[in-house]
């Protein structure tokens, strides 16, 4: 009797499964040594062996555990993932050279005059939104001075009034020339300032004090300004003075109309010992 001449091995190449187990029974080891190695149950290693890819989670896991086999036993690990799936019945990604070419249609691209316009146009809107935003051309003119804006007429017709003028408040400066005693009082003969003033000291007398007046024991060294403007000198230093008033108003009637000299004024009279 003779042999059954043996099938041409490459009419019936061998399985992932086939070429694992044959690596890991040449090298002698277990299954158990493979799941030692890839940290991969021993069921689903029996399972790759025996090409029942279904007793694994699913066909991505097969392949993975697949590749982890055949690097514990030195087998082509991307090889043996190609032919688990393909066993396993997995379609390959489609790669950049596989992925068909469609070249544009000319049909759905718009002519290059239409895309000019179009940048043309955007350009114009964005150009004239900044004008917008931040000139006044397009908003009546220039902006109008307050004084303007004052006498715009309202939206019944009438003219808006004009804003009152502040009215100016004159202020009284008191500044000594030298040392020179010097006591503020108002009407009600309540002290605003009392003290010896040393030459360059200065008080302004409150613009809103009731009829402020001063006691003062050397005249001639006191210099009373009203505003910025020096006035004449309320004495000649040979007496001192009381009763002296030095609001805004009380100076300006102590001003002789064109002399420019300092009047006598009837409040004053000499300070008694």
């Amino acid at each position: 009797m003779t042999d059954t001449p043996r099938e041409d091995a490459s009419l019936f190449p061998a399985s992932a499964g086939d070429r694992l187990r044959e690596a890991r029974e040449k090298q002698k080891l277990s299954i158990a040594d493979i799941a030692q190695r890839t940290r991969v149950p021993i069921r689903h290693l029996e399972a790759i062996e025996q090409g029942n890819y279904g007793e694994l989670p699913s066909p991505t896991y097969a392949i993975g555990f697949a590749k982890a086999y055949a690097r514990a036993v030195d087998t082509d690990e991307v090889e043996i993932g190609g032919l688990v799936r393909t066993e396993a019945g997995v379609p390959r990604r489609p790669t950049a050279e596989t992925l068909p070419y469609e070249p544009a249609d000319p049909a759905r691209l718009p002519p290059a005059g239409i895309a000019i316009v179009g940048v043309v146009l955007a350009l114009v809107l964005v150009i004239g939104a900044g004008v917008w935003l931040g000139t006044d051309w397009f908003r009546g003119g220039s902006a109008q001075p307050a004084s303007v804006a004052a006498t715009t007429p309202a939206a019944d017709g009438t003219a808006a009034p004009a804003p009152a003028p502040v009215p100016r408040v004159d202020q009284v400066t008191l500044t000594a020339t030298d040392a020179v005693w010097l006591r503020v009082y108002d009407a009600g003969g309540n002290s605003l300032f009392q003290k010896t003033m040393q030459a360059g000291e200065r008080y302004q007398v409150p613009t809103d004090a009731d009829n402020p007046m001063i006691n003062v024991g050397r005249p001639d060294k006191l210099e009373v300004r009203l505003n910025d403007t020096l006035q004449p000198p309320l004495g000649d230093g040979s007496r001192a003075l009381k009763d002296i008033g030095v609001s805004a108003a009380a100076v300006k009637a102590r001003q002789p109309a064109g002399t420019g000299t300092t009047a006598e004024s009837p409040a004053s009279t000499a300070a008694t010992g």
